[in-house]
């Protein structure tokens, strides 16, 4: 069945958000699903397979730095190349005007999602210890240059 990777809008929320409570410890509210998708300068994307949402990814511009801010897969639907397709959008929009680069924050014991982002050129530049209030789990932060190369 073909994929579809499209905006995000306030219908495609219900399944979002099952996706969103079903992946995580410390889910995101409606409203900050809701706030994302009313702004403007943010990018939210959604993966479709039919009619059936499968992922979706949630970033959005600091200052001159795109911050990936979600990016998430059902469990049964991971290793599918779902995300790497959601990433590629995402770089595909982001490109095109000049940034410093994109950053984001994964936990450190997130193997798989730590191996997909270096395999789309992020490097680990630091930790924030701590990061996560469900477990004081620390994130490791990982960037990568606009051009595209890791800093």
């Amino acid at each position: 069945m073909r994929r579809t990777i499209r905006d995000m809008t306030i219908a495609d929320l219900p399944a979002v958000l099952a996706i969103e409570n079903a992946s995580f410890t410390q889910p995101w509210s409606p409203a900050v699903f809701g706030a994302v998708v009313a702004k403007e300068e943010a990018i939210s994307l959604v993966c479709d397979e039919g009619l059936e949402t499968i992922g979706y990814l949630v970033a959005d511009m600091f200052v001159d730095v795109w911050h990936i801010m979600n990016l998430c897969v059902p469990q049964d639907r991971r290793r599918q190349r779902i995300a790497g397709e959601l990433l590629e959008a995402y770089f595909e929009m982001t490109e095109r005007d000049p940034h410093r680069g994109h950053t984001l924050e994964v936990r450190v014991s997130n193997e798989p999602a730590i191996e997909l982002y270096r395999t789309y050129g992020f490097v680990a530049t630091g930790v924030r210890k701590g990061y996560y209030n469900d477990n004081r789990e620390d994130a490791l932060i990982m960037w990568r240059d606009w051009e595209g190369t890791s800093a």
